[in-house]
C-alpha cells in the first residue's frame, strides 16, 4: 500500500473527510468499492468497543468451540509471494526544480530514455521575474519502479537539478 494520485473522475477520488474507501479488483466480479467512516471520535470508539467484544467472546466461549477472531485459522496459512516494490509497474508524476538554461530538458529526457521511460505529458512554465530556476513536471507512461528509481538518482546528480525529484505514483484504475 502506498500513496497514489488517481484521476478525479474515479469514485474513490471523491472520498473526503473522515470517510475511507478501498477499491478491490476481483477476478470474477471486477472492481468493487468499500466505503465507510474510518476516522474520528465515533468510528474509533465503535472499533475499540467491537474489539473489546471480540476479546470477551474469545475468553468466555467454551474452549472446544471457540471461533478465532475473524475466523482466522493459523493452520491454513500459505506463503503467497509479494511483489517487491522495485518490480511494481505504474505511471509516475515527477517534479523537479532546475536551472533555466539550454540543454537541461535534453539531459533529463536522455536519462529517461536510457531507462526506457516514456513521457506521457510535461509542463515547464516560464521562470518568475529575476529567477534563474524553473519547475519541470512530467507524467510518465507505465514503467517498472526500479527504472524510475535509477533515473531519478541520475537526474538528481545533474549539476543543473536543484534538490530532490518529487515522485508520486499514478494509478488510472481501469486502464489496462
Amino acid at each position: 500500500m502506498h500513496p497514489t494520485l488517481i484521476p478525479a473522475k474515479r469514485l474513490i477520488a471523491n472520498v473526503e473527510g473522515v470517510m475511507n474507501a478501498i477499491l478491490v479488483k476481483g477476478d470474477a466480479v471486477g472492481p468493487t468499492l468499500y466505503y465507510g467512516a474510518g476516522a474520528g471520535a465515533e468510528p474509533t470508539a465503535s472499533a475499540v468497543v467491537a474489539d473489546l467484544v471480540d476479546v470477551t467472546r474469545m475468553h468466555t466461549a467454551d474452549p472446544e468451540h471457540r471461533v478465532p477472531h475473524l475466523a482466522f485459522q493459523p493452520d491454513r496459512l500459505s506463503d503467497t509471494p509479494i511483489l517487491p516494490m522495485d518490480e511494481v509497474e505504474t505511471s509516475y508524476y515527477l517534479r523537479m526544480r532546475v536551472k533555466d538554461q539550454p540543454g537541461v530538458l535534453a539531459d533529463i529526457t536522455r536519462i529517461l530514455a536510457d531507462g526506457a521511460i516514456s513521457i506521457d505529458a510535461m509542463v515547464q512554465k516560464e521562470p518568475s521575474e529575476g529567477e534563474d530556476q524553473v519547475d519541470i513536471i512530467m507524467l510518465t507512461h507505465l514503467i517498472v519502479e526500479k527504472n524510475v528509481n535509477a533515473a531519478i538518482a541520475r537526474i538528481e546528480a545533474l549539476p543543473v537539478v536543484m534538490g530532490k525529484v518529487t515522485r508520486i505514483r499514478l494509478e488510472e484504475l481501469g486502464k489496462n
